[in-house]
């Protein structure tokens, strides 16, 4: 026998999710995670997710589940759940900020927030992170507007201009802005050696690194995916930091249980480079350049938290994000990272004040898209005796 569940299929940014609503999954933490890695066709040994929702990638394995909201400063509640592919963990530790993008349209168009032309403003609290989004969504006819001239590097075509408002983002997980109180450490790591990080926590944690202590150019993309040992060093770093914040016991279990949080960054002055659409993206048109990596992966675009946090370092001096910046460009309103997908632009809002580092406001544009809304079925051993695995970090 299987279960039918209401559920939509969406694309925020250049990431999809599933999205439910709050009531239609199972109360119970564990049985309701049960449920989402059955959606998902995980955990599958092989990395497919062939008999799941999942697209065997870790942007595409993602859900949202939102519910209306009983606080009047906010219309809704977002939960957000990184699903791993081919273990039977459901992560809640930090956001997903291209999927915050879709919520917003997601609230309009399931009518828990009212539609207003033609912005409407969907107060949004992100319960990973305790912290308030402002989603201005566009609206036409009652329901979010997908049509539009915005283009955004990394989705094909156009759709309408979403303007998401991360209000307050610095320590969405560990509560700091720098987890450690310092902008750069020294670390002496087994097989590495020296190198400096930065570790910053804003909208989601991410340890930053130079790609020239890495042996890299910056401007790697097919390399990265070709190359296990320069995938090891990076998740040998990343896997100290999760220890350094925090999140795990030991590099072996941060590799192991917290495969996402935090992520892992390198870093490089501007340059230029062609995208993986093949188009030549000239240093003048950035202030960075940057690679993030995605659970192991290299992100074939770039994390919208990560990019948040990335623009937050690098207007904090002393980061070896700061560090690497072209003259002036720290203190330019926009910050501009180049991806392997293209150019993606935040507006960061940091200001020092009495010896502390303010990061106000991060404004970030992306486009969504409904792909798709019905029922998804799962077996329905889900709803059978607890199981002992599936829920992390709520």
């Amino acid at each position: 026998m299987q279960v039918p569940i209401p559920a939509v299929y969406m694309r925020g940014g250049t990431s999809k999710a599933v999205f439910f609503h709050e009531n239609h999954l199972p109360g119970d933490a564990a049985l309701r995670d049960r449920v989402i890695l059955a959606a998902y066709g995980s955990p599958d040994p092989d990395g497919r997710q062939i008999d799941g929702m999942g697209g065997a990638v870790s942007i595409t394995s993602k859900v949202a589940i939102i519910s209306p909201s009983k606080d009047p400063a906010y219309d809704i509640n977002y939960l957000f759940g990184q699903v791993s592919i081919d273990r039977p963990l459901v992560r809640y530790k930090g956001n997903c900020g291209n999927i915050s993008s879709a919520v917003g349209p997601f609230a309009i168009d399931a009518g828990l927030v009212r539609a207003e032309e033609p912005i409407t403003t969907v107060r949004i609290f992100q319960v990973n992170t305790q912290k308030r989004i402002l989603a201005e969504v566009p609206v036409e006819d009652g329901g979010h507007r997908v049509e539009g001239d915005f283009s955004m590097d990394g989705v094909p075509g156009t759709g309408g201009r979403i303007r998401l408002h991360f209000v307050d983002p610095a320590g969405s997980v560990t509560k700091k802005l720098l987890p450690s109180g310092h902008a750069k450490e020294a670390w002496v790591l087994p097989g590495l050696g020296k190198i400096e990080v930065s570790m910053v926590d804003a909208a989601n944690p991410v340890v930053f690194v130079r790609a020239g202590d890495l042996n890299l150019k910056g401007t790697e993309i097919e390399e990265i995916e070709r190359d296990a040992e320069i995938r090891e060093k990076l998740e040998l770093i990343r896997s100290h930091a999760a220890v350094r914040i925090g999140l795990a016991a030991s590099p072996e279990e941060a590799t192991l249980r917290s495969q996402d949080v935090p992520k892992i960054a390198f870093v490089s002055p501007p340059q230029a480079y062609k995208s993986v659409s093949a188009k030549n993206i000239r240093s003048e048109e950035v202030d960075v350049v940057a690679r993030i990596m995605s659970m192991g992966t290299l992100h074939r675009a770039y994390a919208a938290t990560g990019a948040i946090c990335t623009a937050g370092a690098a207007k904090i001096k002393g980061t070896v994000v700061h560090d690497i910046l072209c003259k002036g460009a720290g203190d330019a309103q926009h910050i501009r990272l180049g991806h392997p997908g293209g150019i993606f632009s935040v507006e960061a809002v940091v200001e020092e004040k009495a010896r502390e580092v303010l990061y106000k406001e991060a404004i970030i544009e992306r486009t969504a898209r409904r792909l798709m809304d019905g029922r998804v079925y799962v077996p329905g051993k889900c709803f059978e005796a607890d199981s002992p695995e599936g829920s992390e970090g709520r």
